[in-house]
């Protein structure tokens, strides 16, 4: 990541974003996204399908669900991210989270090919981050009608697995 860009700022992203921005630790942000990677598929390529499908309650989202929601969701991000840091200077929509996940049958595909889809996404975001230089990290754009960074996007993509991170370990005992 270029020198001086950092964390973002309040004022360049919605106050919704700001719990997945906290949990992300200090340190570089490719570094962070890139360590996730592998320690996210470290945790979920052992489990079983049984595992992999059930559900802390009945209304829960099962893992395969959790996990095709970040990936989805970080696809989306990084769009974002691309967007912005290249100067677009078009309103950006957000998205529904629940419809991804009901017309996207997550619990109908098998753990090793979402956790390929969540690297390959990975993969793409850290691609497009490594691109921007301070000027792209810096560009501010609108999302959902609140102004924002490129360089909030990163942050919410960490923050956001992390935050399913906790709820493995917490709701579902992995």
């Amino acid at each position: 990541m270029p020198t001086g860009t950092g964390r973002p700022g309040p004022d360049e992203y919605a106050p919704f974003y700001a719990g997945y921005i906290a949990r992300v630790p200090e340190g570089d942000i490719l570094e962070i996204l890139e360590a996730q990677l592998e320690a996210t598929r470290a945790l979920l390529a052992p489990l079983s399908r049984a595992q992999a499908l059930a559900r802390p309650t009945p209304a829960d989202w099962n893992i395969l669900e959790v996990l095709g929601h970040i990936t989805d969701a970080e696809q989306v991000f990084a769009y974002r991210a691309l967007r912005i840091g290249r100067g677009d200077p078009t309103p950006l929509a957000s998205f529904e989270q629940d419809d991804y996940v009901r017309a996207a049958r997550f619990a109908e595909r098998e753990l090793d090919e979402l956790l390929e889809a969540y690297a390959a996404q990975r993969r793409a975001t850290l691609a497009v981050l490594r691109s921007f230089d301070v000027a792209a990290w810096l560009r501010r754009g609108t999302v959902s009608g609140h102004p924002c960074s490129a360089r909030t996007w990163a942050y919410v993509a960490a923050g956001h697995e992390l935050h399913h991170l906790a709820d493995f370990h917490t709701l579902y005992g992995i």
